[in-house]
């Protein structure tokens, strides 16, 4: 069966077919099909089985991606899906929004010798969409039960995988979400276009059936306190992510039509889940016969354009201050946002917005930039040519990234200690916050991230609190019983 294997020289990569831009512009599907399983195991045979492999090197998980991928070359897909969920709590969403050309793929060894990458996150996503519909994915039955139990605040990805991990071990696990449904950004951040909802929703109704408990529309520092959920649980995660947009730091970034990225996101998942929305119904957040200008270059940004197509906006530009090779965002975001229509104005960087006499956005007035010399980081900064345009516009997006909020104050728990960024600090090798049995994952503690960035965190976290709970259990068995 070994022979099955390092076909890269025989066969060519090839992704599961792309609808059309012009059909998947005017809605909200996915835009990849699917593999016929034969397809699938082709292009899973493409891969070199690497003595050292790369592609699980570049990835945050150290998912066995040689393993599963000759396990489905060979057909044996359900311990393929066994492999790949061994070290992924959610491999089918991340094999749809994993940044893969700058993980896996883009260090892949087929890669770099000239023949193609082996297509690893369609194949993530096709070994778990056939395991579900095959009835391979059930409800989590624990060995044993626990009497113990863990309160994780957050059911963004970090969340869910830490209460995934806990209730395998047995834990009674509950996760508190201030929002109406589970998911975090995966639910209300990111588009259908990338991740169907019902992808999301099935991962929490499979948690649900494994007895964790949900408890929607709870706000820490509102309906419950920090301090009562700390008396509650013998632990306490964290995972609440980043969702404090950064602004737009230029003259007249508060005329009418400008709008956070989120709340532009967030209005249209809303919309397409079925939900009563009167800022889209009103127009304010509607992109529809609107001429669109998002400024950023990350994946939300990404999520924006695209959104603002499929909302049927006149016109979409782009505008991000480096060039392309620099952008933060996924490529291939980029070049799926191209055929749909979108205009990217690289080397620009607004320099203010214009505005009519009633106030109303009519213009946005960018600045031509060019790259200097490399920043702290390495990067090279942009910096201004002197030459100004004007693009028209009604609409304008910000799309800056996102910052902590200020937990401490709204958690009204002076005593978390965040760094100077807003993020709280953590025990690297524990994830343990200055608050003992308390432990944070995820944006919370490294800012704005990946998905799959979350996910180990949230992993991660969950083995250290196993670890206290299992000791805290030790120490009570041991202690002496007191004379009646």
């Amino acid at each position: 069966m070994a022979s099955r294997m390092l076909k890269f020289t025989e066969i060519d990569r090839t992704m599961p077919e792309k609808r059309a831009a012009e059909t998947r512009r005017s809605d909200f599907q996915e835009i990849y099909g699917d593999y016929a399983r034969e397809v699938a195991e082709d292009q899973a045979a493409r891969c070199s089985q690497c003595g050292v492999p790369f592609c699980q090197q570049g990835c945050p998980l150290a998912n066995n991606i040689p393993d599963w991928l000759k396990l489905a070359a060979e057909d044996r897909m359900e311990e393929a899906y066994q492999v790949s969920q061994a070290t992924n709590n959610m491999p089918e969403i991340c094999g749809r929004i994993c940044p893969q050309d700058r993980l896996c793929e883009g260090i892949c060894t087929v890669e770099q010798s000239g023949h193609g990458t082996v297509t690893i996150g369609a194949m993530e996503r096709y070994i778990t969409d056939n395991a579900w519909e095959q009835g391979w994915v059930t409800p989590i039955k624990p060995p044993r039960e626990r009497e113990q139990s863990a309160g994780i605040i957050g059911a963004g990805p970090g969340g869910l995988a830490a209460a995934e991990q806990l209730r395998r071990k047995g834990y009674q696990v509950t996760v508190y979400d201030r929002y109406d449904r589970g998911g975090g950004l995966l639910m209300y951040g990111i588009p259908g276009f990338k991740l169907e909802k019902d992808i999301v929703g099935r991962r929490i109704k499979r948690l649900e059936d494994s007895g964790i408990t949900f408890k929607f529309n709870a706000g820490i520092g509102e309906t419950h306190s920090l301090a009562d959920l700390r008396d509650e649980h013998d632990t306490l995660l964290i995972a609440t992510g980043v969702y404090k947009a950064r602004d737009l730091m230029v003259p007249g970034a508060g005329c009418e039509g400008v709008h956070k990225a989120l709340d532009f996101l967030t209005t249209s998942n809303r919309k397409g889940l079925g939900d009563d929305v009167p800022e889209f119904e009103n127009g304010t957040l509607d992109a529809k016969g609107r001429k669109v200008v998002v400024v950023g270059g990350g994946d939300t940004a990404m999520d924006c354009v695209r959104t603002a197509i499929r909302q049927g906006a006149t016109s979409v530009s782009c505008l991000y201050r480096r060039d392309r090779a620099n952008m933060p965002g996924s490529q291939r975001e980029v070049t799926n946002a191209e055929e749909e229509g979108v205009v990217f104005e690289w080397l620009a960087s607004p320099e203010a917005l214009v505005d009519d006499e009633a106030g109303k956005l009519k213009a946005v007035r960018a600045s031509r930039m060019k790259l200097g010399a490399p920043d702290p980081s390495g990067r090279q900064s942009p910096e201004k040519t002197g030459e100004s345009f004007e693009i028209e516009a009604d609409m304008v997006i910000k799309a800056l990234g996102f910052d902590p909020e200020d937990l401490p104050q709204l958690f009204n728990e002076p005593a978390l200690t965040v760094n100077r960024w807003g993020a709280i600090k953590v025990d690297f090798a524990t994830l343990e916050t200055s608050l003992p049995g308390v432990y944070a994952a995820g944006d919370i503690v490294r800012g704005a991230s990946l998905v799959v960035w979350a996910i180990k965190d949230g992993r991660d976290a969950a083995e250290s609190m196993h670890k206290r709970m299992k000791q805290m259990a030790s120490t009570r068995s041991a202690a002496p019983v007191a004379a009646e």
